[in-house]
């Protein structure tokens, strides 16, 4: 076991060749914001460029996922993207080491993007999913509105989607989205017992199954992306966006105004 290494709001760790990536900033509830999105992008070059890194398991500190986007860093103007890669550095890039999402707790809007953009999730059965950012005036464009209804069915993507509802580990077990329930605090160690299943395996074998598998999909979700993005832009930049994050940061119910 390496000592734990890392940058702004993160905590990286390697276990016989698993590393985990920790979000952490449990004040905040993991969310992200623009550091913590450039600290994650960097754990990701790292698992990715190593030969000794056979896996990975992205997991939150303090019993919490992530809670998405900080809201009150996007209030100051602050967006936790990393150009071409993303948000928090990882929705929109082609990871080639296989990757494990551990989640407890609050997996909420850019949490469940980032999960989704994972190979496999392990979740606690106390967890909880959800697109929630259309309570904030704004949508899910980092994988969520491309990704969820590739990954359960359509019908109850789109209404997940439109309402912003959780949706809890053991549902989301059910509709296909979570590969393994755990009880509470257990997400970590199932997901070390998966990560260690497949690093057993021949690694020339285990890179050839992530490549086409991402050579399947991850060039259809990009130019899925791209296409949301040309009708989405205006949502995020929008007077209601940023009344959803003053609202926030404020603690109050906001006051859309459709533009």
């Amino acid at each position: 076991m390496t000592e734990p290494g890392g940058h702004a709001g993160v905590r990286t760790e390697t276990r016989e060749g698993i590393f985990i990536i920790t979000i952490d900033r449990p004040e905040a509830r993991n969310a992200i914001d623009g550091a913590t999105a450039r600290a994650l992008a960097a754990a990701i070059d790292e698992l990715d460029s190593s030969d000794n890194l056979l896996v990975g398991i992205l997991t939150g500190a303090g019993g919490v996922f992530s809670a998405g986007m900080d809201l009150k860093a996007f209030a100051k103007g602050e967006k936790p993207v990393v150009p071409g890669r993303g948000f928090a550095g990882i929705t929109r890039t082609e990871i080639r080491t296989p990757l494990i999402a551990a989640v407890e707790g609050y997996a909420l809007g850019g949490g469940t993007e980032m999960a989704l953009a994972c190979d496999m999730i392990v979740a606690a059965r106390d967890a909880t999913f959800g697109q929630t950012e259309v309570h904030y005036g704004i949508v899910a464009p980092e994988g969520g509105m491309v990704r969820l209804p590739e990954r359960i069915p359509h019908n109850i993507a789109v209404e997940l989607l439109l309402t912003g509802d959780p949706l809890p580990a053991a549902r989301a077990e059910q509709l296909g989205l979570v590969n393994h329930l755990t009880e509470p605090g257990e997400a970590l160690t199932q997901a070390l017992e998966l990560a260690h299943r497949v690093a057993r395996n021949a690694p020339l074998a285990v890179a050839a199954v992530k490549r086409v598998v991402n050579e399947r999909t991850a060039y259809r979700d990009q130019d899925a992306l791209r296409d949301q993005d040309q009708i989405v832009g205006l949502v995020l930049d929008s007077q209601d966006a940023r009344e959803g994050a003053r609202a926030f940061a404020e603690k109050r119910t906001p006051h859309w105004q459709g533009r």
